[in-house]
């Protein structure tokens, strides 16, 4: 995949989870995919397993969730690394900021391997 294709795919998918879109989210994902927070050493395997239950519980943790001001540094045919800012944000609460970056590793025009490292509390756990 072209390095601009990667870049839209990234930012696809993160309008997906931005949208609390669970199965666009995972449409992105091949099924046997791996998902690691290597920031917390926490891996969850399977599209409709473990990856699904992580965003799900995502999604209702936060009322808002915002993921902006990519930098993306591309590795065609099949990799792509991203830089990028978050807030994630509960009605009633201070919003919570962070700064991460994701290492997507793809299996055609699907993530098949994602490592994720970031800034404050494990968000996804």
């Amino acid at each position: 995949m072209p390095a601009q294709q990667l870049d839209q795919l990234v930012e696809r998918y993160f309008a997906a989870v931005d949208n609390k879109d669970l199965s666009t989210a995972l449409s992105f994902f091949t099924p046997d995919a791996t998902f690691t927070i290597a920031t917390y050493q926490s891996t969850f395997k399977g599209r409709d397993t473990e990856i699904s239950e992580m965003f799900q519980r995502l999604f209702s943790r936060y009322d808002k969730i915002l993921h902006a001001s990519f930098d993306h540094f591309p590795c065609p045919p099949n990799m792509i690394s991203s830089r990028f800012e978050v807030q994630n944000s509960k009605i009633g609460s201070p919003a919570i900021y962070k700064n991460n970056c994701n290492f997507f590793k793809l299996q055609g025009n699907y993530f098949h391997e994602v490592y994720v490292y970031m800034s404050g509390d494990n968000a996804l756990a």
